[in-house]
């Protein structure tokens, strides 16, 4: 088994859910699937790295890291209109779940799409897998496959159902990082491919930040991508001056939607305002590769 599949079955979400980068992936997660629902037509969704797909803030995992307490929990009383659909969502799930709940990905991709829309979710570990199809075992939209994601890409894209090719989508890459910038070459390489695959399609690569000038040669790697487009929105809860901990986390994406930036804009500031530790860290909306 390839080194980079043992690493991926150490890492558990459950002990991060609901951080800051939480936060911003899914606040960015739920304006992409309203994008694609905008459209009449149906939509297919893989998350690569799917984890549970739920967490309790107060289990174990959560509670020894206390990581939740400078993300969902500083935004208790925030009513920035920016991120009410968010914020919604994570109350839509704690009426459902308990007071204590938080969504991972695929359950929020579950709550934003539709009936006619297809979901396909990959988890490697077992028991998370397994954790992940209890959650959906009553969601025929909802396919949950015990394996690597970058290979579910390959065998998975251009998405059908039946026969008909599906041509609107998204697809969600959140690894583990625990191959920290080898996994950046991992992951590009995956959109590359995919690009081939369902060129149409929007992706979006989550990543941590550190030290933000280590993500240069990202940067550059991205700007020669055979993408229509390239937008990344990044959050820095504090200055990246120690590569010791995380200090942020960004999203790549790949064929943003039309407006897709305008309401990440406001959204990023309304985090940072509210997450930012004593006022530090900053904000980042930047196109690498504008739309034609």
């Amino acid at each position: 088994m390839p080194a980079g599949i043992l690493l991926s079955v150490n890492y558990r979400h459950a002990f991060h859910a609901g951080n800051h980068a939480d936060v911003l992936k899914h606040v960015a997660l739920l304006a992409l699937c309203d994008a694609l629902v905008a459209k009449p037509a149906a939509c297919f969704a893989l998350d690569t790295h799917a984890g549970r797909g739920l967490y309790a803030l107060d289990a174990e995992a959560a509670q020894r890291t206390g990581e939740a307490a400078g993300g969902i929990a500083r935004l208790a009383q925030t009513r920035d209109p920016a991120i009410a659909r968010y914020l919604d969502a994570v109350a839509a799930c704690r009426k459902a779940h308990g007071p204590q709940s938080y969504p991972g990905s695929p359950w929020l991709l579950a709550h934003a799409l539709r009936e006619q829309d297809r979901i396909a979710c990959c988890e490697l570990q077992p028991e998370e897998a397994d954790a992940l199809k209890a959650v959906f075992r009553h969601d025929p939209r909802v396919a949950v496959h015990e394996r690597d994601g970058y290979a579910a890409m390959k065998a998975l894209l251009p998405p059908r159902i039946g026969e008909t090719k599906i041509a609107r989508g998204l697809v969600l890459i959140d690894p583990p990082y625990e191959a920290q910038l080898e996994e950046f070459d991992t992951a590009l390489a995956a959109l590359r491919d995919a690009l081939t695959r369902w060129p149409q399609a929007t992706y979006a690569l989550w990543y941590p930040i550190k030290l933000r000038r280590s993500l240069q040669h990202f940067y550059r790697s991205v700007q020669k991508m055979e993408a229509k487009s390239a937008l990344v929105a990044e959050l820095l809860v504090r200055p990246d001056d120690s590569p010791l901990r995380m200090n942020g986390s960004g999203l790549l994406i790949l064929n943003a939607p039309w407006k897709f930036d305008e309401a990440m804009g406001p959204a990023l500031r309304a985090l940072w305002h509210a997450l930012a530790e004593d006022g530090r860290g900053d904000y980042k909306l930047e196109w690498l590769k504008e739309p034609a």
